[in-house]
């Protein structure tokens, strides 16, 4: 059976996985899933803001009572920690910069929403019944096997495949903080290692380089890096409805760093070339399908 992404592992690591098949969603299946297991990582969420606008009901169902299917599973497995992931998008657009884990939330979209209402759960949890649940707030992380619905590879898919002629994005002026997918993928871990007592459980940590790019300027650096002289179109369809948008992200993790000494090691341009280098081995493997009508 295929599991996507997991297929690209060696055998060595697949071997000491176990894979369950099943849905957030079902409350016995996620009861099953968490019994016995010390520590919880909370990932699954729908996560694309577009389809949010049009399928709002489904990210409620997933994020928010699929969250609070774990949050029961994980109080009757008296699991020691849960790492709940947000997301740097319930901060909505920067009032004040950098980003700390005090910020406002603002719902600007059905999916912030969703899951600013997973966030208050988690902190309600360990409130009311002492549950040893985190929040990590990722700010924008891309590299290797993101989906083309992101902004990253959604540029370097078009930049490279000889079949796409020009690309086409949607507003380029905005600012995020992109981080390399391995530095996110450490936050993890060290908010997982990090002493019991020291943790703040209920509240979030911010995990982000404090560096805002826009899509403009990562753009250039793809077109650099990949030798791109095709065409830019801004599409409409691609543009977030105007309250919706969010300008800037930039965060600071000054609070996990002091809490774990966590910071960001790898630099945009060298994760923008890895990234770079992962699509164009699968573009000349023909592991993905050239279309000349590309749409995400």
């Amino acid at each position: 059976n295929q599991v996507g992404w997991i297929d690209d592992m060696s055998h060595a690591t697949k071997k000491n996985l176990e894979i369950l098949n099943g849905d957030i969603r079902d409350v016995e299946f996620i009861n099953n899933c968490v019994k016995k297991i010390d520590i919880i990582f909370h990932l699954a969420a729908l996560i694309s803001i577009p389809y949010s606008y049009i399928a709002t009901r489904s990210f409620i169902e997933t994020n928010v009572i699929g969250t609070l299917n774990i949050l029961d599973a994980a109080k009757k497995s008296q699991c020691t920690k849960l790492i709940f992931t947000s997301t740097s998008e319930v901060y909505g657009t920067a009032k004040e910069i950098p980003i700390t884990e005090t910020h406002i939330l603002q719902a600007q979209s059905p999916y912030a929403a969703s899951k600013i209402s997973a966030d208050h759960l988690i902190e309600s949890y360990v409130k009311s019944f002492k549950l040893p649940a985190v929040i990590l707030r990722p700010f924008n992380t891309y590299g290797p096997r993101q989906s083309e619905k992101a902004v990253i590879p959604s540029i370097i898919r078009q930049a490279i495949d000889p079949k796409i002629l020009s690309l086409k994005t949607g507003n380029i002026k905005t600012k995020r903080d992109f981080n390399f997918v391995s530095d996110t993928v450490m936050a993890f871990i060290m908010l997982a290692k990090a002493d019991q007592n020291k943790i703040e459980f209920g509240n979030s940590y911010n995990s982000g380089s404090g560096v805002a790019v826009s899509i403009s300027e990562v753009l250039n650096v793809i077109r650099d890096i990949t030798n791109c002289k095709k065409k830019h179109e801004e599409e409409s369809v691609r543009i977030r409805p105007e309250n919706s948008e969010v300008e800037l992200l930039l965060a600071s993790a000054k609070k996990l760093n002091q809490l774990t000494n966590w910071s960001p090691k790898v630099s945009l341009n060298e994760g923008l070339k890895i990234t770079i280098e992962w699509w164009q081995e699968k573009i000349n493997s023909k592991s993905f399908l050239a279309s000349g009508d590309y749409k995400f």
